[in-house]
């Protein structure tokens, strides 16, 4: 049979040539490349069994554990869609969800029987449950419900399976920061490409050229890596993939929040080597455990730091780099639409925005406001795009997916929403989201600066920034922020060290003091949250 560039078929490759060796770690659970093979083998007999196959829909809808990712492979399996469920949602957001994305089963936490059952009689067309102990006592008949462990027992760990497609779908929810959540659809091809180097972010022969290539671009020393986002979100799934795809260990944080001293106690018990972050919201808690508890692990094993989906600051970098002098730290660009769009490691510094990352044939600015679109030239300020590997569109939204995916040129581009500029030198510089652009007295202000510069003062934590209502300037900036210890911060001391940062017409003008800077699980900003808080006024300070 055939391989293809199919995440079951290049996951198949790697297990049969290292299958002594860890594949999850997930608190005391921890799982052979092997032993995850025969039970993602025996789940996807009882999906097939229950009439699940190829292009259905089923959503995983579990905490960190390691039914995850046998989920995710059992679908592959078979040519199913496993599809991401947040399990911060409450009863609504479930809804739109699981009609959203038209889902035939569905995996879950036995603790989140009752929500289920409070919106399934609008979701006629899911009927397979099988649910995860989590040591709670939901009665899973209320919902039809299989436990996960009785679903497996019995069940053939054969691998015989019809064959695969590059084309079967990969499809991931966003996590709706503009709206209710979109399922962007991945051809599996497009994804292992662009967002997971093709296999080649541990091997200096590069990407594959084809399907079993795979085992050939697996290191010698496997790497063990740790995604401190929960794989609901795409950040952590996708590193998840990666390293299953290139034969080494998966840690999870198996607890339910994040923790410095419990995320440091792991990569010392189990040696990680690689640790990735979504931006400042986990690098601040990191860093402050290894500041209060100096010389307490043995962090040797680590020699990568790296962030993606939301911004790590110039000045959190560097505060690794002092804690970690030869470990190389990263700062990555991309989307749930993207996939990785390059990185910076610091060395362009003296470029503004929140990073630069060197041109490529399939990445590029376009300029959308004008028409026909064309793409920007040096010195212009459009959209990072992306053409080549990308998604076929947004899973039942056909507007979106016009609006989204452009003609340039006779080629079709992805518009990121990032607003970025092509430089005299051909490299890109990001800003950020062009649609939370504040436009205060006409002039152009992208939060994500201004939140690093805020940043950068001794007092603060966390902060976000938005734009409210100002009757001279139309907008003003105004920054939302959470306080180190008992700090007391006034609107005049946070101006003065934004001015050391950015331009005067980019410091805030109103200033809002909170417990905690809303975010959601994975880090990234909650910006309406943010302007609740600025509109209610109860939090400003002068």
């Amino acid at each position: 049979m055939a391989r293809h560039f199919n995440l079951a078929d290049l996951y198949e490759q790697v297990a049969d040539e290292v299958g002594e060796r860890d594949a999850i770690v997930c608190g005391d659970d921890r799982a052979t490349y092997q032993q995850l093979e025969a039970r993602a083998n025996q789940l996807a007999h009882y999906l097939a069994d229950c009439g699940i196959g190829a292009g259905d829909h089923v959503g995983l809808y579990t905490y960190n554990c390691n039914e995850y990712l046998e989920g995710m492979l059992a679908c592959f399996k078979i040519r199913a869609v496993p599809i991401n469920v947040n399990y911060r949602y409450v009863e609504e957001e479930l809804l739109y969800i699981l009609d959203n994305a038209n889902l035939a089963a569905c995996i879950h936490n036995r603790e989140f029987v009752p929500h289920v059952a409070s919106i399934r009689a609008s979701v006629p067309d899911l009927e397979v449950f099988i649910a995860v102990d989590d040591g709670s006592d939901a009665d899973l008949s209320v919902i039809d419900a299989i436990e996960y462990e009785a679903a497996l027992q019995g069940r053939s760990d054969a691998r015989d399976f019809a064959e695969r497609s590059d084309d079967d779908l990969f499809i991931l929810y966003t996590g709706g920061t503009t709206g209710m959540p979109k399922g962007v659809m991945w051809p599996h091809k497009s994804l292992f490409f662009a967002a997971m180097g093709g296999g080649g972010w541990f091997s200096p022969l590069g990407p594959c050229e084809q399907p079993t290539d795979i085992v050939g671009r697996m290191p010698e020393t496997p790497i063990r890596g740790i995604a401190l986002a929960p794989l609901m979100h795409g950040a952590c799934w996708w590193y998840a993939c990666i390293q299953l795809l290139g034969g080494g260990t998966v840690v999870l944080n198996e607890q339910r929040s994040l923790c410095g001293e419990h995320v440091w106690d792991l990569v010392e018990r189990e040696k990680v080597s690689s640790v990735s972050i979504v931006g400042d919201a986990m690098a601040i808690p990191l860093l402050d455990a290894l500041d209060a508890n100096p010389g307490r692990w043995d962090l040797s094993s680590v020699f990568s730091i790296g962030s993606g989906g939301a911004v790590f600051s110039k000045s959190k970098q560097e505060a690794f780099k002092l804690k970690f002098p030869n470990v190389f730290i990263s700062n990555a660009f991309g989307s749930s639409e993207s996939g990785n769009l390059g990185m910076d490691s610091g060395n362009r510094s003296a470029q503004k925005g929140l990073g630069n990352v060197s041109r490529a044939e399939f990445m590029g600015v376009v300029m959308e406001n004008e028409a026909p679109m064309r793409h920007a030239k040096p010195g212009e300020t459009g959209i990072f795009s992306r053409a080549g590997h990308i998604p076929v569109g947004y899973y039942n939204d056909p507007a979106k997916t016009a609006k989204s995916f452009v003609e340039v040129d006779g080629r079709t581009w992805l518009l990121t929403g990032d607003e970025a500029k092509l430089e005299e030198d051909d490299t890109i510089t990001v800003f950020g989201r062009g649609s939370n652009c504040i436009n205060s007295g006409g002039e152009k202000i992208f939060p994500e600066e201004v939140e690093e510069a805020l940043k950068a003062h001794p007092g603060i934590l966390d902060a976000l920034v938005v734009a409210t209502p100002d009757e001279r300037l139309g907008s003003k900036v105004t920054a939302v922020v959470s306080t180190r210890g008992d700090k007391t911060l006034t609107l005049k001391d946070v101006q003065q060290e934004a001015r050391n940062h950015v331009a005067g017409y980019k410091i805030p003008r109103a200033l809002h003091t909170v417990a905690e800077v809303p975010r959601a699980p994975n880090g990234k900003p909650d910006y309406k949250g943010a302007l609740k808080i600025a509109l209610s006024g109860e939090c400003e300070v002068q």
